[in-house]
């Protein structure tokens, strides 16, 4: 038997419901768990996050070198333009989203409490086929 059964990715803010909400909608995932300080989501996928409430959390500055990155999330999509528009609207904000062009495309964006992650476009080098 495992000596660690699962993890999950914890993310510190001062409003944890609006943060699970962001993440909710974005992953399209469930809310597993919440309580008065801890709300805990899951993705179709089994991502499992939690973000806890700290009444002192200090927003990552990233990419300005002082406190910049506490924690950095990556996250695969098919549609780099579609999946930064869903971002935006549901209040994250855009930190680098210069054209990384080839296959392997990215773009830097940050949460509502400003925890910075990248959206990454994985696509097939391989032909087509049919």
């Amino acid at each position: 038997m495992a000596l660690v059964l699962t993890g999950v990715v914890v993310l510190d803010c001062s409003e944890p419901e609006k943060l699970a909400a962001f993440y909710k909608d974005l992953l399209e995932a469930e809310e597993t768990d919440a309580a008065a300080n801890v709300v805990e989501i899951r993705s179709p996928d089994g991502l499992r996050m939690a973000f806890r409430r700290d009444a002192k959390a200090t927003p990552p500055s990233w990419p300005r070198p002082e406190n910049s990155l506490q924690a950095h999330l990556d996250f695969l999509v098919e549609d780099l333009d579609e999946a930064e528009r869903a971002v935006i609207a549901l209040g994250g904000r855009a930190l680098e989203t210069k054209d990384a062009s080839g296959p392997f495309e990215e773009r830097g964006y940050a949460d509502p409490a400003g925890h910075s992650f990248t959206l990454r476009c994985v696509r097939s080098t391989a032909p087509k086929m049919g």
